[in-house]
């Protein structure tokens, strides 16, 4: 009777797969980011999903903690310092209070107790920050942003002895691409006692602070010396500054300048060649420093920073010395303000009027534009539910389907129940890897669809399990000789169970794919609220069981099966084939991510696993002896197995894997050649998304497509997302996509064009003819 349902112990190892699989995601999710909670700006999950405040946020981009500094406790009359610190990633910014010419300061939003008031942000010196023609200023590294407390008078400590302290910030970190980003702190501080365990973070920040510089200094007008009518838009009026009081140790060098008003002067400017500066003895002297395009009025008095160049702070403040002063300068003469665009007083009022007589209009024309935002996600999912069906990935999954319906016979109600089943384990397992994957993305991880095959550990694992699949199917054991009688007994009386625990497979099988309309409804569906989200990804599980579900209730669809024979079991035996080939994808999977010495590793473990199960179906003393030579056997292979698969290929070998056509993709690389007005076509792909393996040999390797990217001089970059990578989600993300393949063609001056997922010859090269 075995051979006659081989479907229902495919079943049971269905369940293990299906349970080893979320296991390792929940592991290797909790190792990496336990204490991340991160709010990003119009993101409704985070605030969803981030838990309860702590005094850390962490994103990919910083770590940010509220900290503060009470060394003798919290007394009447006082004043005590809080902090937010920031520790950025390499190469990634956060802003100063004034940005300079791209940027936004950070801003801090206390909720303190009603005796405790805090003061302004006492902001750090910053440095200046060059990108391209623009010139920002702001802080890499780490910088904490102090901020006075002042206790009141009437002061009185509460009876729990504590103080709570709650912060709302928001920060923009920038690398190339800018991010906003927000988080919520809270962080309880004893009343008496000390709390100093980051004294020298707040030392560093005091000498990091300008000092005042008395007497004041001078600003004085230059007004341009050409003729008003000369045809200048604006006139070029230059300002002369002259800062006294420096220290004496400072005559002769040559100092930073950093303007607290950010409409001011031409940030961009350069010392030496745009201005110069000198020293008149113990005054510090600006010539020709030029003023903003955008600037307004002249004020009375401009704030203006002067400090040491970057490479001597360090040595200043290891001396305790500080590093930057600030001077009040008094306005002399009139520049001429930037003529900045007017509407008459009768238009502005009449548009006041027609915004607000809209805005009920505009509430409702979004709340129907969300509506139909979230039913086009919808019906992308379900057709590309459907079209998954047709994907390489699902073919081992469809001897299951095949087998079920064979298995039933003509008993209707059984097909029926397995059908509603089936239906029911896809749904559920879509919706639960989406709960998962948004959850994780909640949490500070930057993922996407197919994000569990981005593990070594995981990929080493499928592969394991699809050997014991195959060998199943194969007909070297069986399940139930293995289980204990009561386990037996009880999955042969539970059929329907078989067929939900088919359902599980499939979405285990099916979740490296991305059908077409299936990318953008993922995109969409990673940026709406939890409940809509979870929604759309039901919609996917939906699509993906109908076929079945229709085949399980209309006769006709499934009549050509011949009835219940020896051709099942046959049939069977052949589809451990299709298992076998899975083995060799993950082998090779795992090969791209972790080098040709864990792909071979993995066929040594693999190897031993399968003498472990034929010694395991022996009997008598040959299956204890047996039994526990090829245990030992394995437990010595995945020692030295393990290392090897959870190691990450070498970047030579992935370079030589791109090829000299094909470069590896980052977003430097993109916008220097976009800037340089190059066509450039981006592939997108995993080595684990079975569709991107079939685009590449099919259409991107085609010989006429190659010579049309060649002559039209297209350069074309590969983003690898076969191990997980932030910057290629953050990329996908920024496309509205959330998993590959995803194919990019990006023209000068012109918007991204995003091809579909089943990449076509055709249209490739229609696209290249817009170039």
């Amino acid at each position: 009777m075995h051979s006659l349902f081989p479907h229902r112990r495919l079943a049971d190892s269905a369940l293990l797969l299906w349970l080893s699989v979320f296991f390792l995601i929940a592991a290797s999710a909790l190792s990496t980011s336990a204490r991340a909670e991160i709010v990003l700006k119009n993101s409704h999950l985070s605030a969803a999903v981030a838990g309860a405040t702590s005094a850390v946020v962490q994103t990919p981009r910083v770590r940010a903690e509220l900290v503060a500094q009470v060394p003798d406790g919290i007394t009447a009359g006082q004043t005590f310092w809080l902090g937010l610190k920031i520790e950025h990633q390499p190469d990634w910014h956060t802003y100063w209070k004034n940005a300079g010419d791209s940027g936004l300061p950070t801003e801090l939003q206390w909720q303190l107790p009603a005796d405790l008031t805090a003061g302004a942000i006492d902001w750090p010196t910053p440095h200046a920050l060059r990108v391209g023609p623009l010139v920002n200023y702001g802080y890499e590294g780490m910088v904490l942003l102090p901020v006075p407390v002042k206790v009141a008078d009437d002061f009185k400590a509460p009876a729990s002895g504590m103080v709570e302290v709650q912060l709302n910030a928001s920060w923009l970190v920038c690398r190339v691409e800018c991010i906003p980003e927000s988080g919520s702190f809270q962080l309880p501080i004893a009343v008496q006692g000390s709390t100093a365990t980051h004294g020298d973070a707040f030392f560093k920040a005091q000498l990091a602070q300008p000092r005042l510089l008395k007497p004041a200094g001078q600003a004085q007008v230059q007004p341009d010396a050409k003729s008003p009518d000369s045809g200048n838009a604006l006139r070029d009026d230059r300002i002369k500054l002259r800062v006294p009081g420096l220290p004496a140790n400072l005559q002769g060098q040559t100092l930073e300048f950093y303007p607290e008003s950010s409409d001011t002067f031409k940030h961009a400017a350069e010392a030496g060649k745009d201005w110069t500066q000198r020293w008149e003895g113990d005054v510090w002297v600006a010539e020709n420093l030029p003023l903003s395009d955008m600037r307004g009025d002249t004020p009375q008095q401009l704030a203006v920073v002067l400090a040491l160049s970057p490479e001597k702070r360090a040595a200043a403040q290891d001396q305790g010395q500080p590093v930057a002063w600030r001077s009040e300068l008094a306005v002399g003469g009139q520049w001429t303000p930037a003529t900045l665009a007017t509407v008459s007083p009768a238009l502005a009022a009449a548009l006041e009027a027609n915004k607000s007589a809209a805005q009920p209009a505009t509430t409702a024309g979004s709340s129907t534009g969300s509506s139909a935002g979230l039913w086009a996600a919808l019906l992308g999912g379900l057709i590309g539910g459907l079209i998954l069906n047709l994907m390489p990935c699902v073919f081992p999954v469809l001897a299951i389907k095949v087998l079920g319906f064979a298995g039933h016979g003509q008993n209707r109600r059984a097909q029926r129940l397995g059908g509603m089943a089936y239906a029911l384990g896809v749904v559920l397992s879509f919706m639960a890897l989406g709960a998962l994957l948004l959850g994780l993305r909640a949490a500070g991880q930057q993922l996407g669809w197919g994000f569990q095959l981005q593990s070594p550990v995981v990929v080493a694992l499928l592969a394991g399990l699809f050997t014991l699949l195959g060998l199943n199917l194969a007909g070297l054991f069986e399940f139930g000789r293995m289980l204990p009688s009561s386990w037996a007994s009880a999955q042969a009386r539970n059929p329907v169970v078989d067929s939900f625990l088919s359902g599980v497979l499939a979405v285990a099988i099916a979740s490296p794919c991305t059908a077409p309309f299936m990318g953008a409804s993922l995109g969409f569906a990673i940026d709406m609220p939890p409940t809509q989200a979870l929604m759309v990804f039901a919609a996917l599980g939906v699509g993906m069981a109908l076929p079945y579900v229709l085949a399980s209730f209309v006769p006709a669809v499934v009549g050509w099966l011949p009835r219940p024979g020896a051709w099942m079991d046959t049939f069977r035996r052949a589809m451990a084939f299709p298992m076998f080939a899975t083995v060799i994808w993950l082998v090779w999977v795992l090969g791209h991510q972790s080098g040709m010495d864990a792909a071979a590793a993995l066929l040594a473990l693999l190897l031993a696993l399968a003498a472990l199960i034929w010694a395991l179906n022996l009997s008598g003393k040959s299956r204890v002896a047996l039994g526990i030579a090829a245990l030992l056997l394995n437990a010595v292979i995945a020692y030295q197995a393990v290392p090897l698969i959870i190691t990450q290929a070498s970047a030579a070998s992935e370079q030589a894997q791109a090829g000299e056509r094909w470069q590896p993709w980052s977003a430097d690389k993109l916008q220097a050649l976009q800037a340089a007005g190059q066509p450039v076509f981006v592939d997108f792909t995993a080595a684990w998304c079975v569709t991107c393996q079939v685009n590449k040999r099919t259409t991107l390797n085609n010989a006429e497509v190659l010579a049309a990217f060649d002559a039209r001089k297209v350069q074309l970059l590969r983003a690898d997302w076969t191990r997980q990578d932030p910057a290629i989600t953050q990329a996908l993300q920024a496309l509205g996509r959330s998993g590959v393949p995803v194919y990019v063609l990006y023209a000068p001056g012109k918007t991204p064009l995003v091809l579909t997922e089943l990449l076509s010859k055709s249209e490739v090269l229609d696209a290249l003819k817009s170039l």
